[in-house]
Parts: structure tokens; sequence; C-alpha cells
């Protein structure tokens, strides 16, 4: 039996308690990450300064709610998707990021600090947003996966390069994670396009970045 056909099976309430057992998974006991950790051969924390730490690990905190907030709307968009090869697609694309949320957990921790506080919170507003995006139609799901993916495309990257925002020179921990979580997004966007997204209007794209911003603010410190 196919996954897609095993997923037609599933009745919208087993979608919702399988949710609700990956919430918890997500929030309390991840599951280690599949690949290899990209900075685990790399011990640079000890020559960091302490406000080159504290800045690492602010920005690390960050990412880790941005891959706790993957794993909540590709839940999400899995739920309210109206094709069943679409939703083995984005939970598959889930577990894909749930490497990215095991190796941010981990850099957080080498780092001497904590995960956020407001993580349920994440989540929650991740999962209504991916389900809304999955309501509006599979092209436009396979849309809102792009546009998401280019934006946190876009964060990595100033992570890397930004001149103001990125992360110590001498983190090389955090940079080969974020290098690595940076290939990954491209190509989850790629075969999003590739399945048929629909390009979302300015409007929502702008939305969708100011929410953005409004939790990596918030995120860099609790």
């Amino acid at each position: 039996m196919s996954a897609a056909t095993a997923e037609r099976q599933f009745t919208p309430l087993d979608r919702l308690c399988a949710s609700a057992d990956h919430l918890l998974r997500t929030l309390l006991a991840p599951a280690p990450a599949a690949r290899a950790n990209p900075a685990s051969q790399i011990t640079d924390s000890s020559t960091l300064t302490d406000s080159e730490r504290q800045h690492a690990a602010g920005l690390m905190r960050v990412n880790h709610v941005g891959e706790v907030c993957a794993q909540a709307l590709y839940l999400g968009q899995a739920l309210t998707a109206r094709d069943a090869n679409l939703r083995c697609h984005l939970l598959a694309a889930a577990k894909d990021e749930a490497d990215h949320l095991a190796w941010c957990a981990d850099r957080v921790r080498q780092l001497d600090s904590h995960l956020s506080w407001l993580n349920p919170v994440w989540f929650a507003g991740a999962y209504a947003l991916g389900a809304a995006a999955g309501l509006a139609g599979d092209g436009w799901n396979l849309g809102f996966v792009v546009e998401t993916e280019r934006q946190v495309e876009a964060h990595l990257d100033g992570h890397l390069s930004d001149p103001d925002h990125s992360l110590p020179a001498a983190d090389h921990g955090s940079r080969a994670i974020v290098e690595q979580m940076k290939r990954d997004e491209v190509a989850h966007a790629d075969a999003a396009l590739a399945l048929g997204a629909r390009e979302l209007p300015a409007a929502i794209k702008l939305a969708m970045q100011a929410a953005a911003k409004v939790m990596t603010r918030t995120a860099y410190r609790i």
C-alpha cells in the first residue's frame, strides 16, 4: 500500500490526533535528527566572547522557533490539503525539517542558553495559518510553502552575511547549521513549485513578512 493510499484512509479526527501527538513531541521530546549535525565536528564555542555567545544563542533560538513553526505549518497544511499525494509531500517535508529542529536545539544548548518559552504559542499560531492555507486550495497551499521557504532562505542568508545581524564570524558551528538549513529550504521551495504552486498576492507576502518580524524580535530574547 502506497503512502498516499494509506493517507486517504485517515479521517480528519485521525489527523488532528496525530497533530496533537506531533505537538507534544516537537515541544517536549523531539526526535533525534536523521542526519548528522553539521556542527558536530566543530568545537568553537569557547572562542566566542560572552556577548558573541549571547548574540549567537539569540539568533539560533530564533531559528529553532522557525523550525517549530515549520512543523506546525506543514501539519496544518496537511490537515486541510485536498489531495492525498500533497498531504504525503507536506508530511515528508515536515520530517526533513525535524533535522533542523534538532540541530538548532542542540546548538542553543551548546551556547549555554534556552529555547523560546513561547514555543507553544508559536506552534499554535503557525498551525492555524497552515490549516487556513490548505483550505484555500492545493495550489495556494503550495504557494504558501514556496513563499515561506523563500522568506526563511532570506532570513538565514542574513544570519550569514548581514553586517548588522549576522552570526559572529567565529561561530563556525552555527554557521555550518544555517548553511545546510538554507540549502534544504531552497530544495523544499523548488519541490513545491514543481508540484504546481501558485504565486501569492503581494499583500499576503507582506503580512507574512510582518508576522515573521514580530516572531524574530520576540524569540531573540524570550
